[in-house]
């Protein structure tokens, strides 16, 4: 299964031709983060740049945040033309679809707003960004096309139209069950004077790129609020 996110689009264009990119190579599911319009989906020039497209939109749906977005993803890409100091490692969308296609993860297709691209916070959320090879002089490329050019190469990597759809294993944790992991331990950190909420100083999306490359399992998950919970006891006794 593939997801393709769209975070806080401005241009209903855009939403419907993504819809349409994402037909043709053979992919259904869309979720929209905060669109500019909350009407998008249905509005006159979203469905006709869809062109045929309309049940990819009919099935869409638009969440209040990416990490509702990820929800049931286990390996998320972010696509980012701009050099983080910190974050996810870069890679080309070709060699890393290789290596996914071998493998059993959910994938999530994160994109950023026409204007401002992705923020830091939502890109450090995901496990790997993607830079697509363009002219060095003229890297600019139309959300769309964005679209199409990676659903083109995930459709590729995955064999074509000619071999069975992979199927995600059920044992790992998605991208939510880690945030919500993250959430717990910031807050036990907290509690026992570890982390120091007025300098964290990239703690948190630190341990969060530590969760993405070791992909927890669920009951890993588990585990490790286990501990978050059994870390603070000694603290909430002695209040």
């Amino acid at each position: 299964m593939t997801r393709f996110v769209l975070i806080q689009t401005s241009h209903p264009g855009n939403v419907g031709a993504t819809a349409r990119a994402m037909k043709v190579m053979g992919f259904s599911e869309l979720v929209l983060v905060r669109p500019r319009f909350a009407d998008v989906l249905s509005q006159e020039e979203t469905v006709a740049m869809a062109s045929g497209a309309a049940d990819i939109l009919t099935r869409a749906r638009i969440v209040d945040s990416l990490e509702e977005a990820l929800d049931g993803v286990t390996f998320a890409c972010a696509t980012a033309m701009t050099p983080r100091d910190f974050g996810p490692p870069v890679r080309e969308p070709r060699a890393l679809f290789a290596e996914l296609a071998a493998s059993e993860h959910k994938l999530g297709l994160v994109f950023g707003s026409e204007r401002y691209g992705m923020s830091n916070e939502d890109v450090y959320r995901c496990h790997a960004v993607l830079s697509i090879p363009t002219h060095p002089d003229y890297g600019s490329l139309n959300l769309a096309q964005a679209v199409q050019l990676l659903a083109y190469d995930w459709r590729q990597a995955l064999g074509g139209f000619s071999v069975a759809a992979r199927t995600p294993d059920p044992n790992l944790a998605d991208a939510r069950a880690v945030q919500g992991l993250l959430t717990h331990l910031q807050a036990s950190l907290e509690q026992i004077g570890f982390l120091d909420p007025a300098a964290p100083r990239k703690l948190m999306p630190r341990l969060n790129q530590l969760f993405n490359r070791a992909q927890l399992s669920t009951e890993e998950v588990h585990i490790l609020r286990g501990i978050a919970r059994a870390m603070v006891e000694p603290y909430q006794r002695d209040a």
